[in-house]
Order: structure tokens, then C-alpha cells, then sequence
């Protein structure tokens, strides 16, 4: 697995919690023996892909969140690159995106990573169908609203709960995927025990990932 990074993810370019300092540092410390790679900023043509002219505006007045929202797309591009050539990747990227309209975002995203990256996938007809898992506590409108009406983007938050309820609801979506190209995961943490969510241990996360990664190998080999 790769593992897409830049330096600059960890800069504290806003006061909200997503920026504050050492979250990122944190898992870097679990990802040490990884293959690394450093993606490069997207370019505005990307972000137009999902989001309107003057929503890219209204957070280019905002110079430090704008260099690295952008450099965040070009984490998520980067990595479903990776993924598509037939290789795991994982982004470790912020801001986080999943809350971020075609017109609008809030909940400390700015543009939505994981739809850009997807739909630039399929305007280029490299995919048709694809799966979007959302496990974070909060369900991504964000990307929901990106896909409305496209029957080829299936867009999933997998239902709050403890263990039992998280990993069932998990399974249960994946046996019912039977065909698609490429599946996206819009990885939040917060529903950790030690975070917000107060519900997942660090295994259950673990055994989320053996699931999504045996769907994988079942459905492409």
C-alpha cells in the first residue's frame, strides 16, 4: 500500500479542530514502513469538475486554506490514480472534504476531495460505477449531494452504532455491490473512543479495512 503524503498537511492553516497541530504527526508515527509518495496540487479545472466558479472563489479569498485545499485534491487524484492502476492507497490528507456541495461546504471542509478525484475518473472514461464509503461519524452531504440522480456513483455512510452495528451495516452494503470499478473510502476516525464518536475501538477500524480490502480482491481478483 501507498502511502500519499505532502509535508504541508500538516500545517495549521485554520483555527478549526481539523487543523490543529499533531493530528496528522499521530498517524504518520502508525504509517512508518510504508512506501511514501507526495502528490502536487490540483489545478482549478479540477475543482470545477464538482464545484460552481463562485464557491472556488469564495475560498480562493482565503489564501492558506486555498493552497492547501487545493494540494488535498491533488492527494485524493494521487491516490485513486494509485488505486486504479490495481495498488491500496491511502490518502493522509487534510482538509477533509466530504462535507463540501457543488455550492457550498461547511464542517471544516472546503472542496470535496473524494468526488473530485472520482468524477475526474469518469469524465476521462477510465471508470463508469464506482462505490463511495463514508465511515466517519458524520454523514457526508457533501458527497451525497456531488452524485444526486447518478445511478453510476453509490455514495454509502455506514450506519452509526458500536462494533456490532458498524461492521454488520459494513458487510451488509458490500454483499450488496455486484459490479462497479473502483471503491473510494472517505476515511474519518471520529467515531473512535478516544474522539467524538465515543463508539469504535482502533480493531474495528482494522477489521473495516480487511473488509473492504477482501471486496476488493473478490471483485477485481
Amino acid at each position: 500500500m501507498k502511502i500519499v503524503f505532502h509535508r504541508d498537511y500538516c500545517r495549521v492553516y485554520s483555527s478549526d479542530p481539523a487543523a490543529a497541530p499533531g493530528r496528522l504527526e499521530a498517524v504518520l508515527e502508525e504509517l512508518r514502513g510504508y512506501e511514501f509518495v507526495e502528490p502536487r496540487s490540483a489545478s482549478e479545472q479540477d475543482l470545477e469538475l464538482i464545484h460552481t466558479r463562485d464557491h472556488i472563489s469564495r475560498i480562493k479569498e482565503l489564501p492558506e486554506i486555498y493552497y492547501v485545499a487545493l494540494l488535498a485534491v491533488g492527494g485524493a487524484i494521487m491516490a485513486s490514480e494509485i488505486a486504479l492502476l490495481g495498488e491500496p492507497a491511502f490518502g493522509l490528507i487534510r482538509p477533509p472534504g466530504h462535507h463540501a456541495s457543488p455550492g457550498s461546504s461547511w464542517g471544516f471542509c472546503y472542496f470535496n476531495n473524494i468526488a473530485i478525484s472520482i468524477e475526474r475518473l469518469r469524465r476521462m472514461a477510465r471508470i463508469k460505477k464506482a462505490v463511495i464509503v463514508d465511515i466517519d461519524l458524520h454523514y457526508g452531504d457533501g458527497t451525497a449531494n456531488a452524485f444526486t440522480g447518478n445511478p453510476d456513483i453509490v455514495y454509502h455512510h455506514v450506519a452509526l452504532g458500536g462494533s456490532e452495528v458498524f461492521l454488520s451495516d459494513l458487510a451488509s452494503f458490500l454483499n450488496s455491490i455486484h459490479e462497479c470499478d473502483i471503491i473510494a473510502v472517505s476515511a474519518g476516525f471520529d467515531r473512535h473512543a478516544e474522539d467524538w464518536g465515543e463508539m469504535l475501538e482502533t480493531e474495528d477500524y482494522r477489521e473495516a479495512a480487511k473488509m473492504i480490502k477482501e471486496f476488493s480482491e473478490e471483485m477485481w481478483g
